[in-house]
């Protein structure tokens, strides 16, 4: 089980999918209603987002901070 903010909009006994990330500790956690394919989330995407968190990982910390 895991907790997570309320303001991210997940509720107790929601469905999600849970992908990680190229860079260690980095995960992607997103709603899963019904049967939605999740695999539509490819490698290179995820690649893609672990570039930026690298790139941008200060001011990002700094926004989610806020």
């Amino acid at each position: 089980m895991v907790s997570l903010p309320k303001d991210l909009g997940f509720k107790f006994g929601d469905k999600v999918a849970v992908n990680k990330g190229l860079s260690n500790g980095t995960a992607f956690i997103s709603k899963v209603d019904g049967d939605v394919d999740v695999s539509s989330i490819t490698p290179e995407f995820i690649n893609i987002l672990d570039g930026i968190n690298k790139r941008y990982s200060k001011a990002l910390s700094e926004l989610a901070s806020k």
